[in-house]
């Protein structure tokens, strides 16, 4: 599949997301780094929005990373991300929207926040994301007691956006220690083969990270 083009950046979480399901199917690709003006250009001309990533497969285009994912399993269903049962494939799609909606949607508003100058943010914005933060902690710490992976024993789309999405929202708020569920799954998506390679492959661009990226992962 040398005709699959990702354009990406690294140190992106919805990036991040993506490259795992790759790399969860031994898929090759060719990733155009938006660090070069030319990619960001090509990336535009078939995304206008600009938002990333975008995957290039032949002359078709597919943007949203849940999309891409599921696109990944149409090309390689030997390894599937999003289960053949109709069920599983439900809760699969349930939670990766926990995961995007009520994580990264929540732990991106407070680093927009922290990038606007200091006279213009917005205190109650950052109070309320947090506290939407603390409750989606509290819920995944309650479903996970009982499940290994987002869905139950099997690796899938939903643990491929969760592990980039608890990294960061840790960085960004604290997970309190008492959640022990969630801790304990967010060590085995950082020990995860596929998603150690992509945070590996991010660690020169921690700088990037506004609030400070701790040492600890």
């Amino acid at each position: 599949m040398s005709g699959l083009v990702l354009y990406s950046h690294p140190f992106s979480s919805y990036c991040q997301k993506a490259i795992v399901a790759f790399y969860e199917k031994d898929l090759p690709f060719e990733q155009r780094l938006l660090e070069d003006p030319a990619a960001m250009v090509e990336l535009k001309a078939a995304w206008p929005f600009g938002q990333f990533p975008v995957l290039k497969d032949g002359d078709r285009h597919y943007a949203e990373t849940s999309i891409i994912i599921e696109r990944l399993d149409q090309i390689d269903p030997s390894t599937r991300l999003i289960p053949a049962d109709a069920d599983l494939a439900l809760e699969t799609r349930f939670m990766d929207r926990v995961f995007d909606n009520h994580v990264q949607a929540h732990q991106q508003r407070v680093i927009y926040e922290s990038l606007k100058p200091e006279g213009s943010r917005g205190p109650t914005v950052v109070a309320e994301a947090r506290a939407r933060l603390e409750i989606a902690y509290g819920w995944l710490d309650r479903v996970m007691a009982d499940r290994t992976w987002a869905v139950g024993g099997t690796f899938s789309l939903a643990d491929c956006g969760a592990a980039p999405a608890l990294l960061y929202a840790h960085w960004t708020h604290p997970i309190p220690e008492a959640l022990t569920h969630l801790w304990a799954y967010r060590r085995r998506l950082l020990a995860r083969p596929s998603y150690a390679r992509a945070l590996d492959e991010a660690r020169p661009y921690r700088g990037y990270f506004p609030l400070g990226a701790p040492d600890e992962d």
